[in-house]
């Protein structure tokens, strides 16, 4: 796991118009905290420079980073305070969505990921309490023999419900059931 992953981020986030959200600045120092020789470039593959300026006058931006060697990068919309696109926009707001972006490619790999999920908390691994290790295993394969996206899910929230999450052995194989489901589908 991403040792970026680990981090609870909660005390630098900030909170604008409902959405939380992690400072670049921020960021970007804890990167640099896990890899100093990490960097981070303003365009993405598919533009030729900073920002990618579509048919309706809004644009795109575009970041990669790349820590202790891979790289990850994304795109966003350049976008107001409100969170919606803006057209024609100038160098100031284009600036602006780069930083906002630069913080959702170091998301990324991992740092603050759980933002962009709607979540409140880091990735910590659970406790299962009052379930016995068999009725776990039961669970665990109807959910990773499970074809059908719609019960699977059911599987899945009937196996939260049903417990109170303490240990980390049972989540991390019931992620991995998941996964494993996913990549049989």
């Amino acid at each position: 796991m991403s040792e970026l992953l680990k981090i609870n981020v909660n005390d630098h986030t900030e909170k604008k118009n409902g959405l939380t959200y992690l400072p670049w600045a921020w960021a970007w120092a804890e990167v640099l905290k896990v890899d100093p020789s990490a960097t981070w470039e303003a365009s993405a593959p598919h533009l030729d420079g900073p920002a990618l300026f579509l048919p309706d006058g809004s644009a795109l931006v575009g970041v990669t980073v790349t820590i202790k060697g891979h790289a990850k990068g994304c795109l966003l919309p350049v976008m107001d305070h409100r969170n919606k696109a803006i057209k024609n926009p100038d160098a100031f707001a284009i600036n602006t969505s780069i930083m906002r972006c630069l913080a959702k490619a170091i998301a990324m790999h991992g740092l603050g990921l759980y933002i962009y999920a709607g979540e409140d908390m880091p990735e910590q691994p659970p406790e299962v309490i009052g379930m016995s290790p068999d009725v776990l295993a039961d669970w665990l394969l109807a959910l990773r023999e499970c074809g059908d996206d719609e019960v699977a899910g059911m599987l899945r929230d009937g196996l939260a419900a049903a417990t109170e999450v303490k240990d980390k052995e049972a989540y991390i194989a019931i992620r991995q059931a998941g996964q494993a489901r996913k990549a049989a589908a």
